[in-house]
C-alpha cells in the first residue's frame, strides 16, 4: 500500500533523512516525489549557468585533475582541484584534508559522475567544495548504473540527501506502485487518452524513451487539477446547499437614490459586474463571489452598490480593510459618495439614508462604544472596518453582506470568524486589485465565482512609466527630482515610496529593535536576495529620504512621510492634507499601496523599485493619474541592465495591463509564492502542475469535476476519487476548503 511507512520499505535511518530533509514518510510520498529534470547518457550538463548559493546535481566529465600540497596552520596539507567540463563551460570541485584521497583515486580525466553540492563563488569562479559524487560507469549500449537507464532522473535534493541516493530509494518502493488507487473516473481516462496510475509512476521515475516522460506528466497533471477541482465543486456545491437570507434591491430605495446623485456614469463592466452580484444576492443560498480588476477599475464603487441593496432590503453590510489607513480611507470616500444619504438618524440626513460607521481597533472608547451600538441596534446600516469587526463583542443586527478587500491580507479564519455573525451565513464578495490570471482564480479561488472589471472609468489619464538607473546614470535621478518640482508647480501633488520606515536606531525603548521590525513587516516588502550587487546597503528608508529632499532636491517645498507606525489619528491626519492639497510630497511606505485616492497626485518615485515585486508596483504606480491630468511613475533603482530585477523593471515600464503583469510576475515566481501562505490547504498537492502553463488542463479538469460532483456529491460511484480526496484533504486542509 502507498500509505506504507518508509521505514518499513527503507529501514528507519534512511526513512528518518527522508523525513528531515524531504518532509517524505510514506512510499506514496516517495512515489509522488518526481524528477526535476533528466540527463541523458552521452549528453553533459550545462554548466554555464550554475545558479549561486543553490544546491545542485549535475553529470559532467573530468577534464582534469591536480593534486597540491600546501603549508597551513596545522601544518601541512593537500587539496585536490578538480575540473569538470560538459563540452562548453568548465566547473571546478574542490577537496580538502582527509577527503582527497578517494576521489584522487576515482575522479581521473575522461570519467564520468553525477555532482552534488552547493555552487559557491572562489576567485570570481563558480565552485563545489567537497561535492558528493557517483561514477557513471558504462557507456554505449550498456546501461549507466543500475538504477539509471538512457534518461538519468535528477531528483530535488538537499545537501544530506543526493538525488542518486533518492533514486536508490523510489528503486525500492517502484514495485508498490502497482497498490496506486487511481483518481480518475475510467470513462474520463479513456476520453483524455491518458495512462493509467501506476503506468504514469513508472515512466516518470524511469523513462526509457523521452515520450515516456511526457505521458506521465500529462497524466500527472490531470491528477493534480482534477482531485484539487473536484475538492473545489464540492464546496461551490455545498455553498448551494446552505440557506440565506434573499436581498433583492428594493425600487425606489437608497441604491436608486444614490445612483439618481451620480455625476458620472457607470462603465459597462461596472453595470455588468452589478447585475451578475445582485443575480447572486436575491438567491437563497450565499453568494461567493471574487471581484478582482485593474487598479481604478472602480471596483469599490461596485462594492457600494451591493451594500446599499442589501440595506435596501433590511440587512447590513460590512467592508473588511487589512490597514487602519485604507479602512479610514474607503470610509471617507463612501461617505463623501454618498453625502446625505450617510446621515441617517442625524438632522440633515436625506430620506433612505443609513449611518455608515468606522470601526478600528484605535478609536476612543467613547466613538467604539457608539459605533458597536449602532451596529447592534441596526442604525448603521454599512460599518467598514480593520480585523476589530472580528472580535467577539461585535454584534450586527442582520448582517447580509460581507465585502473583503485585499482578500490576500487576510487568514481564512479572520475571514470566517466575520461570516459567523450573521443569522444566517451572509453572502460574501471578496475584492481584490491585483488582477489575477484565469488558471490562477480557478485553482486558488476556485469555490468563488469570478467577476472582472477591466474596464476603466471614462476621464482616465494614462501613465507614463520609465526606469532610473540611479547607479549607472546619477543624472537621471537628478531630473526625476526636477520632474517632481515641475509637477508640483503646476499644481499637482507627488508621492516618493521607500521599502523601509527608517529610525532603528530609535527603536530601543519599549519593545526595541524587535518590536520596530514586527510593526515594519505588515507593510513592507521582502528584500529579493541579491537586491544589491553587494548585499551591504540596505534599503532606502521613508524618514531619512524625506529628510534629504526636504533639505535638497525638493527644498521649499511641503513634504511629509506617512507610514505603519505612526499613531492612527496622525495617519488619518497626513492623509486628510494631503487629499486637500495642503502637503506637495508624500514620502510614504506602501502603506499607500491600495485603496488612496487622491486625484491631483500626478506623480510617483518609487526609490530601490527593485525590492517590490511586479504587481505591487503596477499596484503602487495605479495612486497616480487617477484625474484627468496625465500620470508618471519613476522607477529608482541601483541595479545593473543585465540583471532580472531590471527586467522586471522593464517588464512593469513596459505596459500598463496588469493581466499582463501578473502572467510575468507567475512566471518569475515559484509556485508556492504564487498559492500563498493562506493557501496552504491546496499548495503542496500541486508537484506536477504549473498554473501558468497548464490553463488547459485546468480549465477541462474544473468543467469535468463540476459535472461529476453535479451527478454524484458524496461520490459514492466514485470511491476511488473519494480515497484520492480524503489524501488531498487532510485535517487542516479540510478547514481551509470550509472556512475558504
Amino acid at each position: 500500500m502507498l500509505s506504507e511507512p518508509l521505514k518499513k520499505v527503507l529501514g528507519p535511518a534512511t526513512a528518518k533523512v527522508m523525513a528531515e530533509a524531504l518532509g517524505l514518510h510514506t512510499v506514496g510520498d516517495l512515489l509522488h516525489h518526481y524528477p526535476r529534470r533528466y540527463a541523458e547518457r552521452g549528453e553533459l550538463t550545462a554548466l554555464a549557468e550554475l545558479p549561486l548559493d543553490e544546491h545542485v546535481t549535475v553529470v559532467a566529465q573530468v577534464a582534469d585533475a591536480r593534486l597540491h600540497t600546501y603549508n597551513g596552520s596545522r601544518g601541512r596539507g593537500q587539496r585536490l582541484e578538480v575540473t569538470i567540463t560538459d563540452g562548453s563551460g568548465r566547473l571546478q570541485l574542490v577537496f580538502f584534508g582527509k577527503g582527497v584521497h578517494k576521489p584522487h583515486k576515482e575522479l581521473l580525466p575522461g570519467t564520468r559522475a553525477m555532482f552534488a553540492g552547493k555552487v559557491s563563488l572562489f576567485n570570481r569562479k563558480l565552485q563545489l567544495a567537497h561535492p558528493a559524487y557517483e561514477l557513471l560507469r558504462g557507456d554505449g549500449d550498456e546501461a549507466v548504473d543500475s538504477w539509471a537507464g538512457a534518461l538519468i532522473p535528477i531528483y530535488p535534493a538537499t545537501t544530506k540527501l543526493e538525488s542518486w541516493k533518492i533514486a536508490k530509494a523510489v528503486d525500492a518502493v517502484l514495485p508498490r506502485a502497482q497498490d496506486a488507487v487511481d483518481p480518475l473516473p475510467p470513462a474520463l481516462r479513456e476520453d483524455r487518452g491518458l495512462t493509467d496510475l501506476p503506468d504514469a509512476l513508472h515512466k516518470i521515475h524511469r523513462p526509457r524513451v523521452k515520450a515516456d516522460i511526457a505521458d506521465a506528466r500529462e497524466r500527472l497533471k490531470w491528477d493534480e487539477a482534477f482531485v484539487l477541482q473536484v475538492a473545489l465543486a464540492r464546496r461551490r456545491h455545498a455553498d448551494t446547499q446552505l440557506p440565506a437570507v434573499p436581498r433583492e434591491p428594493v425600487p425606489g430605495g437608497l441604491l436608486d437614490a444614490f445612483d439618481a446623485r451620480l455625476p458620472f456614469t457607470l462603465t459597462d463592466g461596472q453595470r455588468a459586474v452589478s447585475k451578475e452580484i445582485f443575480d447572486d444576492l436575491a438567491t437563497d443560498h450565499p453568494m461567493h463571489r471574487l471581484l478582482q480588476g485593474e487598479v481604478g477599475s472602480g471596483k469599490t464603487m461596485v462594492a457600494l452598490r451591493a451594500m446599499l441593496a442589501v440595506v435596501d432590503a433590511g440587512g447590513q453590510a460590512a467592508m473588511l480593510a487589512p490597514t487602519e489607513v485604507l479602512a479610514q480611507q474607503h470610509h471617507r470616500s463612501i461617505t463623501e459618495m454618498m453625502g446625505d444619504l450617510a446621515q441617517g438618524g442625524m438632522l440633515g440626513g436625506a430620506e433612505h439614508a443609513t449611518k455608515v460607521v468606522l470601526l478600528t481597533g484605535s478609536m476612543g472608547a467613547a466613538a467604539r462604544r457608539q459605533a458597536l451600538l449602532d451596529l447592534v441596534t441596526g442604525d448603521a446600516g454599512i460599518v467598514v472596518g480593520t480585523h476589530a469587526l472580528i472580535e467577539d463583542k461585535v454584534k450586527f443586527h442582520d448582517l447580509g453582506l460581507v465585502v473583503v478587500d485585499e482578500q490576500h491580507r487576510f487568514g481564512v479564519e479572520q475571514r470566517d470568524a466575520l461570516r459567523g455573525k450573521g443569522k444566517q451565513p451572509p453572502h460574501l464578495l471578496v475584492m481584490t486589485a491585483t488582477p489575477i490570471p484565469r488558471t490562477v482564480a480557478m485553482t486558488v479561488f476556485g469555490d468563488l465565482e469570478t467577476s472582472v472589471l477591466d474596464q476603466l472609468p471614462a476621464g482616465r489619464s494614462p501613465i507614463a512609466t520609465h526606469v532610473v538607473p540611479s547607479r549607472d546614470k546619477p543624472h537621471f535621478l537628478a531630473r526625476a527630482w526636477e520632474r517632481v518640482r515641475e509637477e508640483v508647480e503646476g499644481g499637482h501633488q507627488a508621492y516618493v515610496v521607500c521599502p523601509r520606515i527608517g529610525d532603528d536606531e530609535d527603536d530601543t525603548g519599549a519593545g526595541g529593535k524587535s518590536a520596530a521590525r514586527k510593526a515594519r513587516s505588515a507593510e513592507e516588502p521582502p528584500q529579493d536576495a541579491g537586491a544589491d550587487a553587494d548585499g551591504k546597503r540596505p534599503p532606502l528608508a521613508v524618514t531619512e529620504v524625506a529628510e534629504q529632499l526636504a533639505k535638497g532636491p525638493l527644498a521649499g517645498l511641503r513634504v511629509e512621510v506617512l507610514h505603519g507606525r505612526m499613531h492612527p489619528d496622525d495617519k488619518d491626519a497626513v492623509m486628510r492634507r494631503f487629499a486637500a492639497g495642503e502637503t506637495d510630497v508624500l514620502v510614504a511606505t506602501t502603506v499607500i499601496e491600495v485603496g488612496v485616492n487622491v486625484p491631483n497626485a500626478t506623480a510617483m518615485v518609487i526609490m530601490d523599485a527593485d525590492r517590490f515585486g511586479v504587481s505591487q508596483l503596477h499596484q503602487l504606480r495605479g495612486r497616480v493619474g487617477r484625474g484627468t491630468a496625465p500620470g508618471l511613475c519613476l522607477l529608482v533603482t541601483d541595479m545593473p541592465e543585465a540583471t532580472p530585477a531590471r527586467q522586471r523593471l522593464a517588464a512593469v515600464a513596459a505596459t500598463l495591463d496588469g493581466f499582463e503583469l501578473s502572467r510575468i510576475d507567475l512566471e518569475q515566481r515559484r509556485e508556492g509564492d504564487v498559492l500563498g501562505q493562506a493557501q496552504s490547504g491546496v499548495r503542496s498537492s500541486l508537484r506536477m502542475l504549473t498554473v501558468i502553463e497548464d490553463e488547459e488542463v485546468i480549465a477541462a479538469a474544473r468543467a469535468e469535476a463540476t459535472a461529476v460532483v453535479a451527478a454524484d456529491p458524496d461520490l459514492e460511484r466514485h470511491p476511488e476519487l473519494r480515497t484520492a480526496l480524503d489524501a488531498l484533504l487532510d485535517a487542516e486542509r479540510e478547514q481551509y476548503l470550509e472556512k475558504g
